[in-house]
């Protein structure tokens, strides 16, 4: 088998998983419930985050809260202060791929 196959938590419970770590990438999959935040931190490195379902609600630096629907795609540079959370009742599904992998 030449390809490697990764699998991703599906469902609505709270779930924070790093699906791949190598040298090349990070690609992280998240699950947040209304209410549910990630702690308050920095970016690492170039952050590309892709909603995949729900509302995000983020703070970046000293920016107000901004919102982003299902389908919307974020590129974050490295070295800003994020505040991620779902201020929603629907749940919200996060891919955060950060590359190139931080060291």
């Amino acid at each position: 088998m030449i390809e490697k196959v990764y699998n991703m938590t599906l469902g609505n419970e709270k779930t924070i998983e790093r699906i791949i770590q190598d040298e090349h990438i990070h690609y992280n999959h998240m699950i947040l419930n209304k209410g549910e935040a990630l702690p308050e931190h920095f970016s690492n490195a170039n952050v590309y985050m892709t909603v995949l379902r729900g509302r995000l609600s983020i703070v970046l630096d000293d920016q107000l809260v901004h919102e982003y629907e299902m389908g919307s795609i974020l590129n974050i540079p490295i070295d800003i202060k994020m505040n991620i959370r779902n201020l929603h009742q629907e749940v919200l599904e996060l891919i955060v791929i950060k590359t190139p992998a931080p060291k």
